[in-house]
């Protein structure tokens, strides 16, 4: 948790994701980070490449950048009668970044820091079940 002060206030947060380095090849890594995702219950209902969409949109080189869309429906669900708005806040996003040749981050989005701007308990045990999945992912890489 770290803690920082706006106009002699004190405010504390929360790493907003987590992350592992893993070396292997940039499409090995996404194939090992869905395979990881399926077995804790997520799919991957979007791809984004950003790296092409930049080249496309702007003509700017980055480098390889994924961002993987994963939805676990059952929670998914659950989150959204709780919270009808917490739509503006999924799919839980994964990135598959290539930092260097042979050497990728994975980073998980963490739905507890994402959950402390929205006043609704019912969320914070789904939060809860969610991140563990999500680290579980990020540890098995």
């Amino acid at each position: 948790m770290k803690a920082f002060n706006v106009n002699g206030v004190i405010y504390t947060t929360m790493d907003y994701y987590f992350s592992k380095t893993v070396s292997t090849s940039y499409d090995e890594a996404i194939r090992r980070t869905t395979e990881a995702l399926q077995s804790e219950g997520f799919g991957v209902i979007s791809e984004i490449k950003m790296h092409d969409k930049l080249k496309e949109k702007l003509n700017v080189e980055f480098k390889k950048y994924t961002i993987l869309g994963a939805c676990n429906p059952p929670f998914a669900y659950k989150a959204l009668q709780a919270e009808d708005k917490i739509g503006t806040m999924l799919p839980c996003n994964v990135l598959v970044i290539e930092q260097a040749p042979g050497e990728i981050e994975i980073a998980a989005v963490n739905p507890i820091a994402s959950m402390m701007a929205i006043t609704n308990p019912a969320l914070g045990e789904i939060a809860q079940l969610v991140t563990d999945k999500l680290q579980r992912v990020i540890a098995t890489l």
